[in-house]
């Protein structure tokens, strides 16, 4: 048996009373923070791919492909913000255009304040990549003369690049395999050493490709808790992560943006995205001892805007699923349940994920986008 009940509409709305004042003695209104220091800026990047292989008719100019349509992002220092998007989205494009590997076709792209065209070689000295699944290394060396020798590109005096990487492989328990040959490590091996060699260079901006990629439960927890743990130390730092991993996002990201299409189609927190899909907290309870007409009792309590019931009307036991107005209306309806003589069994909020909105705004899972 299925039950729905929807609250009545409140036909004497509460007001103050005529002689409410305000407080004389209202605290004075904290001076506002200085706006932080922009990491990365992108104001209307495009970049557009003539598709030369195709056969045209003589004298009409090749078709284009638009990877990205026009982005603006801006990412504060100290953020670690986040890219979600299937593929084909732009994700790899953009990237590479911050990167100084790719130049838009129009618009402004600035890392820590330099443009990534004019100034790409001083660019290229603040920021560091690591990319999930690339095979990177000279396989006659070692884990620790490659990074080495990787650092010895950026100008990292040697007795401060040995420390840096003695800390790194003991941080993602590869200090065994520091004297190993790159040829012998495994893939989930190689892929932590590309995560060392991100960090080696104690970049000012690091961008994290699908760092987790291959990686198992404990190397991937591993290499989020340093990533945290090194913008904690160094509240100056900024990473940009892409990620398929929707649990990964949601755990590291200050702030993040889903693009498609080459078109950001949001940008916010975690916290405020999940929102745009749920905007009334949702709680499910199991309680015994309710009759049927409890129900209707119960969509008339305080902040209750629907009631469900889906249960046994013999035995009494009803999962009931209320959509509130607010989280504090769960008190009215914990009191009205006792009120009907139910007994909880169990109490659970319905809290959407950032999947949810990935398909509410994208049209498909990731997980779907991927296949």
């Amino acid at each position: 048996m299925v039950l729905e009940v929807h609250a009545q509409p409140d036909i004497h709305p509460r007001t103050a009373p005529p002689d409410a004042v305000a407080d004389p003695v209202a605290p004075p209104t904290p001076a506002a923070r200085p706006p932080r220091r922009l990491a990365i800026q992108t104001v209307n990047v495009s970049r557009v791919y003539k598709l030369r292989g195709e056969k045209t008719p003589k004298g009409t100019p090749p078709r284009t492909l638009t990877a990205l349509g026009g982005v603006t992002l801006e990412v504060a220092e100290g953020e670690l913000f986040g890219l979600l998007g299937p593929n084909g989205a732009g994700k790899t494009t953009l990237i590479k255009i911050l990167t100084t590997l790719l130049t838009p076709s129009s618009g402004t792209c600035r890392v820590d304040g330099l443009d990534v065209v004019r100034d790409a070689d001083e660019v290229r000295r603040r920021i560091n990549m690591v990319s999930g699944g690339e095979t990177s290394g000279f396989g006659i060396l070692t884990v620790r003369e490659n990074l080495w020798m990787f650092s010895q590109f950026y100008g990292i005096p040697s007795r401060a690049a040995y420390a840096r990487i003695d800390e790194l492989l003991k941080v993602v328990e590869l200090d065994d395999k520091a004297h190993a040959r790159i040829n012998s490590l495994s893939t989930g091996q190689r892929q932590r050493m590309n995560f060392c060699r991100g960090f080696v260079t104690d970049p000012k901006i690091l961008f994290l490709d699908e760092p987790t990629l291959g990686l198992d439960v404990n190397a991937a927890r591993i290499v989020r808790d340093f990533t945290r743990d090194w913008m904690r130390r160094h509240p100056d730092r900024t990473v940009l992560l892409t990620t398929h991993y929707m649990a990964e996002a949601d755990e590291l990201c200050d702030r993040l943006a889903i693009i498609d299409h080459g078109a950001v189609l949001a940008c916010d927190t975690p916290a405020n995205l999940k929102r745009l899909v749920q905007k009334q907290p949702i709680f499910a309870i199991q309680v015994a001892g309710l009759g049927p007409r409890s129900l209707a009792v119960l969509g008339q309590a305080p902040g209750v805007v629907r009631v469900t019931g889906d249960g046994d009307a013999g035995t009494g036991i009803y999962t009931l699923q209320f959509i509130l107005e607010s989280e504090a209306a769960i008190g009215a309806v914990v009191t009205a349940l006792t009120s009907q003589q139910g007994q909880i069994m169990s109490l659970q909020k319905h809290e959407p994920t950032l999947e949810d909105v990935f398909v509410k705004l994208v049209g498909r899972s990731l997980s779907t986008s991927e296949a």
